[in-house]
């Protein structure tokens, strides 16, 4: 089983985070079987941004890291809090933990300056929120990116995307990553995409 550590901040939005339990919920019943997700997060209790209150399934302290095979991160909004937790020390350590096995790591939207404050963004090419009036691909410039204003760019091991809107689409290329393109494809027919 391939499991997938879904890395939820306070302050995250939830669907973001239900395109990786879906998607890859999905393909343990419609597909070849082999993912599934674990919820992980520094509380016992976690705020949404839209007022939406979520337990975790693990605390960050309960699990073991070398058991994921990838790690998937919603984005969230500033004023609820995200950067809080996404900008701390366990979870920079985590993200340095995943790339440094070249495991995969999706970001949606804001959830790239994660990665990017981690240092693992350094001299790559990435993307960010990026809605006219955003100063979000900017302050991704300013960890030394090398930003791009595509809505999902995959680099390596990495997948960064530009909104909420794009969320869907990186829970697919994320199962792709960890099955393969015809499984994926399946799945994406069997979900109506």
């Amino acid at each position: 089983m391939k499991k997938v550590l879904l890395l939820l901040a306070d302050g995250f939005e939830a669907y973001e985070a239900s395109v990786f339990t879906d998607v890859l919920g999905w393909n343990q019943l419609e597909g070849d079987g082999s993912t599934a997700v674990t919820s992980v997060g520094l509380h016992p209790t976690l705020q949404a941004t839209w007022n939406f209150q979520v337990t975790p399934e693990k605390l960050v302290e309960e699990i073991d890291l070398t058991e994921f095979y990838a790690l998937a991160i919603p984005g969230g909004f500033e004023e609820a809090n995200f950067y809080v937790d996404a900008f701390s020390k366990t979870f920079q350590e985590i993200i340095q933990h995943f790339n440094a096995h070249q495991k995969p790591i999706a970001a949606i939207c804001v959830a790239s300056l994660a990665l990017a404050h981690s240092g693992i963004l350094h001299n790559r090419q990435a993307t960010t929120y990026n809605f006219p009036t955003s100063k979000r691909l900017a302050q991704l410039a300013t960890y030394g990116v090398q930003v791009s204003k595509d809505r999902i760019v995959v680099n390596e091991n990495i997948i960064t995307s530009s909104n909420p809107g794009t969320a869907i689409e990186v829970a697919f290329i994320l199962l792709e990553m960890l099955t393969s393109k015809s499984n994926a494809a399946r799945i994406k027919e069997r979900m109506g995409y």
